[in-house]
């Protein structure tokens, strides 16, 4: 697919590597301490956090598994945004005083202040796992777009040799300049893919030969019967895989799912702790949210859009009415759809600037967890574990187990990415979905152990490693591929991700309220 680029196209391609570059080289060179290479200082504007949570929150998902969701279904993904401001108001109030009040570099620091340091290590290690997991989930849908780029398909040899590309380009970037250089290079990001997002929106609009209005009903009225594909908000109870944006879903399961998302994930956690104190904090976190809505329904329109473009040839018959130009036609998986009209349809010129938000999007993917991910190892693990042994290491030593643990973790991810095209080829899970389905993994247990911390003043050391793996292991036990294994056929049930979290995270709940050490510090 790359031999398509034009001239322009290479122009462009080259002056957005110019700018990397540059941007790279203000920011890289800033870091000298620990609190600097993994807090920024606790100095960095409030706008620019605020970025940096939306793209951390959506860059190559959003990207890909917006329009992927438009396409498919419908615009009840946007009614999420309920639960995140439930969550944000939960976060804002129960977690971010705490964070700062106790001076933390990780959220699972706040654990050790009440149930010690094992705590700490415990839940960093399942955050560690479950980070692996969604990073590297996001990580492989950056390369289904880039192997659409370099090899036209999305076979296994051509998604894993893009995997290693951008994993390799984002290590670069991003190793020696810590927390603010990913901060600002994913503003930078963020306005680059949001601004190829309104290019393609304003090109299919225009490729488009019907009317608003004929679009506005064809979109509620579905070739194949189907609900209107302008449905937010859905009351129906579905406790499927296909309900999982349904409204009851959204003010349970997703309530949850954001909570431990903005609260206890240091992906997202940490940016808001380079401000400088929990009330600019909140702004961040809130602005992110408010900025998020539109930049999502962005996404999703453009593939419903595509949906009239390519699903709608009595629609798009009009324009060659007077010709002999065949109308659009989709040809491959659905995951591929907004990649395909990209590459195949877009003007020179416009495919390059699409193309390089796809790059940026898919760079805010990686780099978002490699500095997170980095801190917790460091910070909480390897740092305690020499802090027990009576080791201490200076600010400079502390620095380089920083750059030294990202290239592990950027490895680590690569290997998770590539096991993420077999794993979402075989379930067939719409993008979104799947990035949204392998967080709970880590969340379900971390959600039972800080529940019990702050409203309780129960939980022990034993109970809370057995919330932790419990929290873990009952999603796992709920994917249907498992389910094969321990399940006769006729007991085995389709849940949605959503509703795995709820049960997982009562039971890790009560799991953890079952210890009681005295010994413990009362609730925080």
């Amino acid at each position: 697919m790359i031999d398509q680029f034009s001239t322009i196209d290479w122009l462009i391609f080259g002056g957005y590597g110019l700018l990397l570059i540059v941007s790279g080289w203000l920011y890289n060179n800033q870091a000298s301490t620990s609190r600097d290479y993994f807090l920024g200082g606790k100095s960095m504007p409030m706008w620019v956090v605020a970025i940096s949570v939306l793209a951390t929150s959506q860059s190559a998902a959003t990207f890909l598994g917006g329009p992927d969701q438009g396409y498919r279904g419908d615009l009840t993904y946007l009614a999420t945004n309920i639960a995140g401001f439930i969550a944000a108001y939960f976060v804002a109030t129960f977690l971010l005083p705490k964070f700062y009040k106790f001076k933390v570099f990780t959220v699972y620091e706040l654990l050790a202040q009440r149930f010690g340091e094992q705590a700490k290590y415990q839940a960093g290690t399942v955050y560690l796992v479950g980070r692996l997991f969604a990073s590297g989930a996001r990580l492989y849908m950056a390369a289904i777009a880039i192997a659409m780029i370099l090899f036209g398909d999305i076979d296994a040899s051509s998604v894993i040799i893009s995997i290693a590309l951008i994993a390799t380009i984002g290590l670069l970037y991003t190793v020696y300049g810590g927390i603010r250089t990913i901060i600002y290079s994913d503003v930078i990001q963020c306005i680059v893919y949001i601004s190829a997002a309104v290019l393609v929106l304003g090109y299919l609009l225009y490729s488009i030969p019907a009317d608003f209005s004929t679009i506005i009903n064809a979109l509620q009225s579905p070739i194949d019967g189907s609900q209107s594909k302008l449905t937010v908000l859905d009351f129906s109870l579905d406790f499927s895989p296909s309900g999982v944006f349904g409204f009851w879903s959204v003010i349970t399961g997703f309530v949850l799912l954001n909570i431990a998302a903005f609260g206890m994930d240091q992906d997202v956690t940490q940016r808001m702790l380079t401000c400088k104190d929990a009330k600019e904090a909140t702004k961040a976190l809130t602005s992110s949210i408010l900025m998020g809505i539109p930049v999502v329904l962005i996404f999703v329109v453009i593939g419903m859009l595509l949906y009239i473009y390519y699903q709608r040839p009595d629609l798009m018959s009009q324009s060659v009415a007077n010709g002999d130009v065949p109308t659009p036609k989709f040809v491959g998986q659905t995951v591929t759809i907004f990649m395909y009209y990209v590459l195949t349809d877009l003007p020179n010129g416009i495919k390059a600037v699409v193309t390089i938000g796809i790059i940026a999007a898919a760079l805010s993917t990686l780099n978002s967890g490699l500095n997170s991910m980095s801190s917790v190892a460091v910070q909480d693990i390897y740092r305690g574990i020499l802090l027990n042994k009576g080791k201490t290491l200076s600010e400079q030593q502390m620095v380089k187990a920083g750059r030294i643990s990202m290239i592990i973790v950027a490895i680590a991810l690569s290997i998770m990415a590539a096991l993420c095209f077999y794993w979402q080829q075989y379930s067939d899970m719409p993008l979104l979905a799947f990035a949204l389905s392998v967080m709970i993994f880590s969340y379900s247990g971390l959600l039972g152990v800080y529940f019990t911390a702050l409203f309780s003043s129960r939980g022990s050391a034993l109970s809370i490693l057995a919330a932790l793996i419990i929290g873990f292991l009952i999603p796992v036990l709920m994917q249907p591929y498992i389910m094969d294994l321990y399940l006769p056929d006729t007991y085995q049930f389709s849940l949605g991700f959503s509703w795995q979290l709820v049960i997982a995270t009562f039971v890790a709940t009560t799991v953890c309220l079952l210890g009681n050490n005295n010994s413990i510090k009362a609730k925080l």
